[in-house]
This record gives C-alpha cells, sequence and structure tokens, in this order.
C-alpha cells in the first residue's frame, strides 16, 4: 500500500517537474530550509499576534498587506471573514507565480514553504494582548519580526512579498527597485492611520523602522563582499558563478603558490550577502580544494547588478 502511495506521489511530482527537482536539491539542504522557515514561521507569528495585531499596529511588506486586506474587508463585511493567515497567501500566490516562471523553481519552493509555515502559524496561535501601550508594541512586534526575516535571510530564504518583485526585476534587467517598498509601506501605514486614528499611523512607522534595524544588524542583504578564489578549476567556477549571479568575474591566469609553487589562477567578484550561501554551495560542490578570501566592507563604482536563481 506505502509503495503505491509513493508511486502516486512520486508521478504527482513529476507531472508538475518537481521529482527531479527535490531531488537534485537534496534531502539536507531541503531540511535545512525547512527548519529556516519555520524559525521564521514562530517569530513572524508571535510579533503579529502577540504585538501587532493588539496593537493596531502594522508590519511592513506582504504581511503589512495581508494585514490591511484583512483588516478592510472586515471593516466592509462586519465579520472577519478573511483572516489574515488567508489573506498572506492570497497577497503571495501570483508572487509565487511570477518566481517560478522567472526567478527560479528552487528559489519558489522554498518561498512557498516559508509563506505557508508562517500563515499556519498565524492561524494557530492565539492573538493575545501583551500590553496596551501601543509604542511596546511596536518596539517589541518590529524587533521580534526583523529578528525572524533577518535569520530567514541568513539562512538563505526569502518571506514573499517585494522580495520576489525586487529579484525578479533584477533577473530580467539588473535593475534595483529600492522605491517599490518604500511606497507599499507607505500605503500601509497611511491605511493604518486611515482605520485606527492617525497616531497608529506613527506606531506602524516605528515598527516598521526598528524591523529594519534588527534585520540589518542580524543581515544586510544588500552588503557586497568581494571574494577572491584561488582554484585549479577556474573555467567549471567562471561557468558555474556566471549560471548563478548575474555578476562579472575577473580571471588572473598563471599565479604560483609560494610555498607548493604550482600554478594557479585567482578569480576575483563582489557578490551581495544574500547571495553568500549559494557561492558557498557552488564552491564546495565544484572545488572543495579551492581556497577563498572574503573581504568585506567593498565599495564599488560602475555597474553592479545583482539577481537570485
Amino acid at each position: 500500500m506505502q509503495t503505491k502511495i509513493n508511486r502516486f506521489l512520486g508521478k504527482i511530482l513529476d507531472r508538475f517537474g518537481l521529482y527531479h527537482l527535490l531531488k537534485s536539491i537534496g534531502a539536507e539542504k531541503l531540511a535545512n530550509k525547512f527548519s529556516a522557515s519555520i524559525v521564521y514561521a514562530v517569530f513572524s507569528s508571535f510579533a503579529l499576534n502577540f504585538f501587532y495585531q493588539p496593537g493596531h499596529v502594522y508590519a511592513s511588506g506582504a504581511t503589512g498587506l495581508a494585514q490591511v486586506i484583512s483588516a478592510l474587508v472586515t471593516r466592509l463585511v462586519g465579520h472577519d471573514v478573511l483572516p489574515i493567515s488567508l489573506s498572506l497567501i492570497l497577497v503571495n500566490i501570483p508572487l509565487i507565480i511570477l518566481a517560478w516562471r522567472g526567478i527560479g523553481k528552487q528559489f519558489t519552493i522554498y518561498t512557498l514553504i516559508t509563506i505557508l509555515m508562517s500563515s499556519l502559524f498565524i492561524h494557530f496561535i492565539p492573538v493575545t494582548t501583551l500590553t496596551d501601550e501601543p509604542v511596546i508594541n511596536a518596539v517589541f512586534g518590529g524587533a521580534i519580526m526583523g529578528f525572524g526575516v533577518g535569520n530567514a535571510m541568513k539562512s538563505g530564504i526569502s518571506s514573499g512579498g517585494t522580495d520576489i518583485i525586487s529579484l525578479y526585476m533584477r533577473k530580467k534587467n539588473g535593475r534595483s527597485v529600492g522605491t517599490l517598498s518604500f511606497v507599499v509601506n507607505g500605503i500601509i501605514v497611511f491605511i493604518a492611520g486611515a482605520l485606527f486614528g492617525w497616531e497608529y499611523m506613527l506606531y506602524s512607522i516605528i515598527a516598521i523602522f526598528v524591523n529594519s534595524r534588527v534585520q540589518d544588524a542580524i543581515f544586510t542583504r544588500q552588503k557586497r563582499v568581494q571574494v577572491m578564489i584561488v582554484t585549479q578549476h577556474p573555467d567549471l567556477l567562471v561557468e558555474k558563478l556566471f549560471a548563478k549571479f548575474n555578476h562579472g568575474v575577473t580571471i588572473v591566469n598563471n599565479t604560483e603558490g609560494g610555498y607548493t609553487h604550482q600554478k594557479q589562477t585567482v578569480l576575483l567578484s563582489v557578490i551581495t550577502m544574500y547571495e553568500y550561501q549559494d557561492f558557498k554551495e557552488i564552491i564546495s560542490q565544484n572545488d572543495p580544494h579551492a581556497f577563498v578570501s572574503i573581504s568585506e566592507n567593498v565599495r564599488v563604482l560602475g555597474k553592479f547588478s545583482e539577481i537570485d536563481d
């Protein structure tokens, strides 16, 4: 019976092109991403249900947009017919489709797992009022949410929302759409003020600010680092780096090791910290004996584009 079920599930996964994809990802990597998704789900649900919702404070990005939609539907209908957990999934459905078609299947699977786990925890963890002080709700909610988002990004996963649009635009034309997040968050805090009073717009701004500061303290996705790779397999690594990132690679040929006097090749490139996990995997899988040096606090002049696959 179990064998028949496994075959049936295998056919379903193969029908949508997922069987070989999941097999290529590997059980260990998928487990690590899944555990990181659960950690994010726990922190985001705590921030939302213990601080944001009781204090009428709005989060940033897709979570805040889900709050807005849920609140507006409740005001119009008079009943809570669209919980935030469901609204969060609905907001991300078109973005998941966009990611699947335009960014990458692995990225989409990780993001989908994160969204589903987050929605599940938000739905089942009860809304609990710990304090009636809105400033405390804004500060603590923003800090907890920022920790969850920062840890997720450090693990190389995305919580969806505007991240998907940003990565899609970078992959298509190499351009950044930093104003998108600003516009979305501006709309969110304006609706917060219109629904609950303009003082709550200020509290939401405080929450978003604290969120971003804590997130940056844990992981700065836009932080650029210079990587230097000393390798005997430059062609293979350059091919893999080009396939994964939209960055140039400088090749320095005919270098010599001071101890072994062996001929080596040095590769130089600049990546973002968001791409660091993928970079490590490329090196470990294709040339585990390569020597890699990483320099932080890099300033870049000229064209620099970044995408994620």
